[in-house]
């Protein structure tokens, strides 16, 4: 018997060459990995250079998302996530203005119904409107597609009515928590899905960061493509912004729009 054992070893170590190898060929295939349910994350390996998200840039293409550029190029995309008010937009407004610098407002329900002037501010200055949903739910629990619909054409009409203008087609996961399945309903919809590439903590509006802190995080770990996620509601970021920029512009970087990220993503 352990004759026998040992005149298949060969056959035996072969087979297990080419099982390796087969492995090896599908993940070096291209074929994109199912995207799972989460909350999107990212990891920075070294400074400067594209962090590593939850999900590649390949398989989020596949559903029109993105959370990066393909930074072949110093360019930012700069957004801000508004789930309500307290008086920082007008100023955020004011620096993008003095700066010539685009951006794109992910708003909920609330924040239009109660800021309807600050809203149509933003469309008049040149910026870009998204869809953040109606409630702000998490939306990877919603399985129901008319329930995941409604969540964003209410918000699609609610804009509508106020600016007389359709709602661009662009859409963040509320908290950045998404499955495969809302990537899907979103793209079926039309709206393409906006992760981020750079963000820190600045939501917490009784621990706000200093400037200092800030910049800590913002300017070292800035990088081409970067699509930065803040927060509208954080007095830091309204406080720091026009230096923000500055110190952005210095470093080489020009400011984007979203309908340049997604051009250059099929290009």
């Amino acid at each position: 018997m352990w004759n026998k054992l040992m005149g298949k070893l060969p056959i035996l170590f072969g087979l297990g060459l080419l099982f390796f190898f087969g492995i090896l060929a599908l993940q070096r295939s291209g074929t994109p990995k199912a995207i799972q349910t989460g909350s999107w994350g990212l990891s920075f390996p070294k400074e400067g250079e594209t962090p590593v998200g939850n999900a590649t840039r390949e398989q989020l293409a596949q559903y029109d998302a993105v959370y990066v550029g393909d930074g072949a190029e110093k360019v930012i995309y700069l957004t801000f996530d508004a789930g309500y008010e307290n008086g920082c937009t007008a100023q955020i407004l004011d620096v993008l203005a003095e700066q010539n610098v685009p951006a794109a407002f992910f708003l909920v329900g609330n924040y239009l119904e109660q800021n309807p002037d600050l809203v149509r501010r933003m469309q008049a200055e040149g910026h870009m409107v998204a869809n953040h949903t109606y409630h702000h739910y998490n939306m990877s629990k919603i399985s129901d597609p008319a329930t995941f619909r409604k969540e964003l054409e209410s918000l699609e009409e609610l804009y509508t009515g106020i600016t007389g203008e359709p709602l661009a087609r662009y859409y963040r996961p509320p908290q950045g928590i998404y499955s495969e399945e809302n990537l899907k309903l979103a793209q079926e919809m039309g709206y393409r899905t906006v992760f981020w590439s750079l963000a820190y903590v600045d939501w917490q509006n009784d621990v706000q960061p200093s400037a200092q802190e800030a910049f800590s995080k913002l300017i070292p770990r800035i990088h081409n493509g970067a699509v930065v996620l803040l927060h509208s509601t954080s007095k830091t970021n309204a406080d720091i912004l026009g230096e923000l920029l500055n110190r952005w512009k210095e470093l080489g970087y020009r400011f984007g729009t979203l309908e340049e990220l997604f051009s250059g993503e099929s290009s």
